[in-house]
């Protein structure tokens, strides 16, 4: 027995050795399994049995008989299910992510079995399942190409291990071709853009780790990527997602891609594609279709941590509309708070009658107000909170007992949200808060969960914690590490925190208990995701209205409750330039609103940097300037260079917000993020599958912003086709073939471009949604530049945006699509309006039209509006320069022309024609 263990240690010290050296520790790790039996389950997939071939002892026990399940559940998704074939493992709960559920382990087929499944393939509409049984491989392909997407088999090119399949430790590795470009596996901040990098550390395990930390799991755990492949000039794209909420660490080598993960099951699925915006619909069919978010929430944002009192609010509110800045939401961090207690109101500096007099204020301006709330509950036996919940019985417990952490407040206790008894008695804190302080959303901040300290710990005797004293997050419970079990301390150590931390560190203890004895050690990562779906489901039976969210930690399906911000940046360059990474990313991960701290949360930005930064989040589709309590301050207005770079880029926001708030919608029913990477609408052209410093805003608006310091232009890369500035929309950038265009951008300017093609529904803007709502509407019409033919399309989606759900059929909403043509010599543009009677009540107008990249003179005549002539209408027209265009300039002589003194309702449909004197320019 004793030589066994010494024999056992010596395996494992040699198998560390192996992986540090070569990292690959994949190869010293058993022969995997064999296929020992397949055959048809009742519900159309297939059930196989696979033994292992040869047990070991690293990193404990081999599992020796697995559970296969393989069934293509739609025509583009395809799932593979591996599990013990004995008895149930830790799996994502169903309740939180509802999905189809494989038949119930237990049942062993023999050898016996008189009707087994000879067949190497399960072929499905788009994907086929191929394996083989010794050693048990499998592979994805692709039906209509018959490239393979993804496949276990190693081969002396791209050498890894087989499958291994123990109690805490699972590894299993794909081959990858080199010219396969990898998106995704997050959260991290990565500072190579967009694209993963071969031999960078991808690890996802939820951690309060600041995300100035580049390429360390942080607040979230999204074991997804979207693989995009360019084969003989066709573009097309898969996903591959990974649904296990353990820790895990993601070897990417460039031709080769290996899971290590320390729990759970492997629960593969496959979506086919083959589009990007195709891949993400089938993702967000399966997790969720990302939350509806209200009108208001796509105004600007400001916050701060260290509004010490309502005064300094108040004054906040008055300076942005002084400065003439837009503004939508302002925000508390836990500055209102009595002794930082969730639920609570300083009496002091935020004595209620005061704040409600605010509120009612800000509320009839159309303004909103959003607070902070944590998850660690102060233990204190006078505060109501606190009594409710121990006698709902509703925190997470080690040993029996509620396990004692420290957060803001001090000693807390954290809730454990896989209870249905803390959702009750959360949602019930929540309906008392907001009958306290009617709150328009909630901020759910260090939900990972974040705890300063780390082990089992105890409340000193005859000392003050904290002692109100210093920044408030050093430990000061009394505390000893935990190692004792085999949850406290894993075999196989995944890099948390990027250095290899303990899991159990700075967080919940892993051997801690959930409801139904569901250890924190397997549900760790989704903390953050059941407080969001607790959090949601109250919020929503208040007042039956839209609810808003921001989460900090993120799982697969958040999006579909809340949105995200990307955490504690800083006032620097690289954390501007890295968060448009971070932000497409969670487009991909389902999670479309989202946006980072605007001027960087600490230490403070330079005037320039704030500058640069407005201009890039004021199209973030979450936009938020939020600064720390030791940072000066920096509101927009604080500096008058940066008030003006903000009423320039913020006010191009407030113009936009039809066209945002249909991307919501778009998000909504399809998946289809907000800000998009260029691939997303330009597959084809390979030069921008790497592109991180720009992006899109739907499938056609283009931000080209500066991300250095002393720049005063920027050189952006404009995939083929004609690109309109939206600011002067007289300028175009031409290219047949894609290129790279050195642009001027002094310090208050940003590059935005509209693409050809589109058309693109605006307002006038304001210094509030509510107001700009109410504005009259115009669009921007763009054809390829001096086209003699062309054909352009929009969409406008409209509600009533504090309803609980964005769709049509209520009679309180209304869908558009626009259409425009050009050709033999004249100019159409039509609408077809679905359930126009909301924008009808609302008397909503379209007054301008602008025509971009018309051949021609400009000059306008027989203007027809359904049918009949017009005549009380102003028409111009300014001839395009360009910046880039054509080789060939008698081909680049264009026009656009301005319609303006219509009044086309928004809810009917309309069609309206002029011709154009095309040859006056040739």
């Amino acid at each position: 027995m004793a030589m066994s263990k010494v024999f056992s240690f010596l395996s494992l010290i040699l198998a560390i050795i192996l992986c540090f050296s070569t990292i690959q520790c994949s190869n010293t790790i058993g022969k995997g399994y064999r296929l020992i039996s397949i055959e048809e389950s009742p519900d159309g997939g297939f059930i196989g049995y696979l033994q292992v071939k040869q047990k070991n002892k690293i990193y404990g026990s081999d599992i020796t008989t697995l559970r296969l399940f393989v069934k293509h559940e739609t025509d583009n998704r395809l799932r593979v299910h591996i599990t013990d074939a004995k008895k149930q493992r830790w799996e994502v709960p169903y309740n939180l992510l509802p999905r189809e559920q494989p038949p119930p382990v237990g049942k062993i087929i023999g050898k016996s079995r008189k009707s087994p499944i000879t067949v190497s393939e399960i072929t499905g509409s788009e994907l086929i399942f191929s394996f083989t049984s010794d050693p048990f491989t499998f592979a994805v392909k692709r039906r209509s190409n018959g490239q393979t997407l993804f496949n276990t088999s190693s081969s002396s090119n791209e050498a890894f291990g087989e499958l291994v399949f123990k109690d805490q430790y699972l590894e299993i590795s794909t081959s990858l071709p080199k010219e396969a470009s990898i998106y995704g596996l997050g959260e991290n901040s990565q500072a190579n853009g967009i694209k993963l990098v071969p031999n960078e550390p991808y690890t996802l395990y939820t951690e309060d780790v600041s995300a100035i930390n580049l390429n360390t799991d942080l607040y979230g755990s999204h074991p997804v990527y979207m693989d995009l492949r360019n084969v003989g000039g066709k573009a097309y794209a898969h996903a591959v997602l990974l649904l296990n909420s353990n820790g895990m660490d993601v070897f990417y080598r460039g031709n080769s891609l290996t899971y290590k993960v320390i729990g759970g099951v492997f629960d593969f699925y496959f979506f086919a594609g083959p589009s990007p915006l195709n891949v993400v619909d089938q993702y967000t069919e399966l997790i969720g279709r990302p939350a509806p978010m209200p009108y208001w929430s796509l105004g600007f944002h400001q916050c701060r941590w260290g509004y010490h009192n309502l005064s300094v609010v108040e004054d906040v509110v008055d300076n942005y509309k002084k400065a003439k800045i837009p503004l939508d939401v302002i925000w508390n961090d836990d500055d209102h708070m009595d002794g930082h207690k969730d639920f609570t109101l300083n009496p002091i500096s935020y004595p209620r009658a005061k704040l409600l007099a605010f509120l009612d204020k800000i509320h009839k301006m159309g303004m909103k107000y959003i607070v902070i709330n944590d998850p660690g509950i102060g233990v204190n036996a006078s505060y109501g909170t606190f009594q409710r919940a121990m006698a709902n019985d509703v925190f997470i417990k080690y040993e029996g007992k509620p396990f004692l952490a420290q957060v803001w407040p001090g000693p807390v206790y954290f809730p454990d949200f896989l209870n249905p008894k803390t959702v009750a008695w959360w949602g019930d804190e929540i309906r008392r808060f907001h009958e306290l302080v009617p709150i328009d959303g909630l901020w759910i901040d260090m939900n990972e969960v974040s705890n300063f300290c780390s082990g089992l710990c105890t409340i000193p005797e005859g000392k003050q914690c904290p002692s109100g004293e210093g920044p408030g997050w050093v430990c000061c419970l009394d505390c000893k590490n935990i190692t004792k079990t085999r949850w406290d301390d894993p075999p196989y150590k995944i890099n948390a925190t990027g250095v290899t931390a303990p899991v159990g560190f700075k967080t919940i203890a892993t051997s801690a208990l959930h409801y139904n004895g569901v250890r924190e050690y397997d549900a760790h990562s989704i903390y953050g995701f059941s407080e969001t779906i607790a959090t949601h489901k109250a919020l929503q039976s208040i007042e039956g209205k839209r609810p808003f969210i921001l989460s900090r930690s993120t799982f697969v399906g958040s999006g579909q409750y809340a949105a995200h911000w990307t955490g504690d940046n800083q006032g620097t360059w690289q954390s501007l330039q890295v968060s448009i990474s971070t932000m497409l990313n969670f487009g991909i991960f389902g999670v479309p609103m989202v946006g980072s701290d605007i001027c960087g949360f600490y230490p403070q930005p330079t005037e320039e940097l704030c500058n640069r930064w407005i201009e890039v989040g004021a199209f973030y589709p979450f936009s938020r300037d939020h600064a720390n309590y030791y940072s000066p301050r920096q509101e927009l207005y604080q500096w008058a260079t940066v008030a003006e770079s903000a009423r320039n880029a913020l006010g191009m926001r407030y113009k936009i917000l039809p066209f945002l708030y249909t991307l919501n919608y778009e998000a909504h029913m399809t998946g289809a993020p907000i800000a998009r990477p260029l691939f997303f609408s330009f597959p084809e052209y390979t030069e921008c599958y790497g592109s991180s410093r720009q992006f899109l805003l739907g499938s056609s608006l283009m931000i080209s912003p500066v991300l250095e310091k002393g720049k005063t232009e920027v050189e952006a890369l404009f995939p083929p086709g004609s690109w309109y500035h939206m600011f002067d929309m007289t300028q175009a950038v031409v290219s047949k073939s894609g290129k790279r265009v050195t642009l001027p951008a002094p310090l208050n300017f940003v590059n935005v471009h509209l693409y050809q093609n589109t058309i693109l529904p605006m307002q006038q803007g304001g210094l509030i949604s509510k107001e700009a709502r109410t504005t009259p509407f115009s669009l921007v019409i763009a054809f390829p530049a001096g086209a003699t033919e062309g054909y352009a399309t929009g969409k406008l989606y409209l509600d009533e945006d504090e309803l609980p759900e964005m769709k049509l059929g209520n009679g309180q909403s209304t869908y558009v699509d626009f259409y425009a043509s050009v050709g033999n010599g004249s100019v159409k543009m039509w609408s077809q309006v679905k359930e126009g009677k909301y924008a009808l009540s609302k008397g909503w107008v379209i007054e301008k039209v602008s025509v971009l990249g018309l051949k021609g003179t400009g000059q306008a005549s027989e203007i027809e509006i359904n049918g009949s002539p017009v005549s009380k209408i102003e028409v111009s027209s300014k001839e395009h320069t360009y910046v880039v265009g054509l080789d060939d300039e008698g081909e680049n002589k264009s026009v656009m022309v301005e319609v303006k003194g219509l009044e086309m309702l928004v809810g009917k449909d309309f069609n309206m024609s002029w011709k154009m004197g095309i040859n006056g320019a040739n």
